[in-house]
């Protein structure tokens, strides 16, 4: 009851703690912390630091520019968040609303104050504004969120494709990011949320693979654990962190460090580099998605060696289980007619016939799949069972009927033997499955097999010919 209960409640309670010391403490109360502000002059930059430390010490990091042009500059380059320069009785501000609308404001008031402190008027000019339709320079972030997410989804749906080879689940995602990143754009340059900047397909394209190729990595490692460590990554981690919501600069510095490698929130820099500070600041965050998209193709590929070294272990012997001694006698056979009849023999392609129940689609395992003999050759799909059925001269039989069938007596696929004699099956359960095997003409065979994780097992058997008379009735 407690181990049953624990892995119900292990998932969302590490999902509520990683929202609750996350998203709570990282946006409960923006404030500015390091700002980098550009002041023109060196005079003026000493003044104005000592005010703002006064005012809000640790908050800002001024630096000296040239002038007002330079200090502008700044801004468009992304060096800094605001540029300030004085002249008389009058101060300018430059702010990019590109940068977030709450961040704007801040940088407003506080500079409102400064300025009266010196008797000074305040004008506040915005070197990159947003589209109209995005007042407040927050809408960006939902078009990250749709390029992200459902890519972290695709990863754990791609789990179930137990067929697909590598290259086939990458040119998955490759078409799935090119078609979502396309659509998206369009979709927002129509509502008149994004500016007509088509580069930006190129970075929403990169993001969705980072993270689906991540996302796709990480899975063997993580196994049960994946949804708990994708969804900490790519959602818990990632949206508070982002700069979407509060301005990357208004988080504590903790959470400022922790967004440095995130690419939720790289591909948001990315993006605002593109479409609005004509490219500038664009160069890192793309070479941090790319890491991630690197770091995902790795895992993948240490994945195939370590399933290519690990496979091939626990064969199980014939006559383990269900092999009698070769008698005929008639009990035992009215047993076997028994397993016959559970394992549905007859024609038929080979293929999953009855799927397990699935508690949660977020915990799905891989789906019972009969392979093809090959793939397993020539691809780089690891079955988790193989073998081989032979009849009592050790000639191959083809076409018998293979039946798995799980501890709780659910059938969970059922497949053919080739022409070689042999079968094979992925996405099984780890733990003790029973392999039913029947042929017409021959007696059924049940052994017992231990999957374990990493591990292929493997069932051979030896069907004997069944004696002609009432017990020789033909499989249909």
């Amino acid at each position: 009851m407690t181990v049953t209960l624990a892995e119900a409640l292990w998932f969302p309670v590490s999902l509520f703690l990683g929202m609750l010391f996350f998203f709570a403490p990282a946006l409960h109360a923006p404030q500015p912390h390091h700002v980098r502000v550009a002041v023109a002059g060196p005079v003026a930059a000493r003044q104005v630091g000592s005010a703002l430390s006064g005012r809000l010490p640790g908050g800002f990091d001024v630096t000296a520019v040239a002038d007002g042009r330079a200090a502008r500059r700044s801004v468009l380059d992304r060096d800094t968040v605001a540029g300030f320069r004085q002249s008389g009785r009058h101060a300018v501000l430059y702010v990019a609303k590109a940068n977030g609308a709450s961040l704007e404001q801040t940088l407003t008031t506080v500079f409102t104050q400064v300025a009266a402190g010196n008797h000074q008027q305040l004008t506040v000019t915005d070197v990159a504004p947003t589209e109209p339709e995005d007042e407040l320079g927050t809408t960006l972030l939902y078009f990250a969120l749709a390029w992200s997410i459902p890519a972290y989804v695709l990863a754990t749906t791609l789990l179930r494709a137990v067929t697909f080879r590598r290259r086939g689940k990458l040119l998955t995602i490759a078409g799935v990011a090119a078609g979502c990143s396309a659509v998206g754009f369009y979709v927002g340059l129509w509502l008149g949320y994004l500016p007509d900047r088509p580069a930006a397909m190129a970075v929403s394209f990169l993001l969705t693979t980072a993270v689906a190729t991540a996302a796709s990595g990480l899975a063997p490692f993580t196994r049960q654990f994946f949804p708990a460590v994708a969804m900490g990554l790519f959602i818990v981690m990632s949206i508070p962190t982002s700069g979407g919501a509060v301005a990357a600069p208004m988080l504590p510095m903790f959470f400022q460090h922790v967004r440095t490698v995130m690419p939720l929130a790289n591909g948001l820099d990315a993006l605002r580099g593109v479409l609005y500070f004509d490219g500038a600041g664009v160069l890192e965050p793309v070479l941090v998605l790319c890491a991630w998209v690197a770091g995902g193709i790795a895992l993948l590929g240490l994945d195939f060696r370590l399933h290519g070294r690990k496979g091939g272990a626990l064969a199980v012997q014939p006559g383990e289980a269900g092999d009698g001694d070769g008698d005929g006698d008639e009990d035992e056979n009215e047993n076997e007619n028994e397993n016959e009849e559970r394992a549905g023999a007859g024609g038929g392609g080979s293929g999953p016939v009855s799927e397990p129940p699935v508690e949660d689609p977020a915990l799905e395992t891989p789906r019972p799949t009969a392979l093809p003999v090959h793939a397993h050759r020539f691809g780089d799909q690891v079955p988790v069972l193989t073998g081989r059925v032979q009849d009592g001269e050790g000639r191959p039989v083809r076409g018998a009927a293979v039946t798995v069938i799980d501890a709780r007596g659910r059938q969970l696929v059922r497949s053919v033997t080739d022409g070689t004699g042999e079968y094979a099956a992925a996405g099984l359960p780890a733990g003790h499955l029973s392999i039913v095997v029947s042929a017409p003409g021959l007696h059924p065979m049940v052994h017992q097999a231990l999957l374990q994780t990493g591990l292929t097992a493997r069932a051979d058997f030896a069907l004997r010919h069944r004696p002609q008379g009432r017990h020789a009735r033909q499989l249909p």
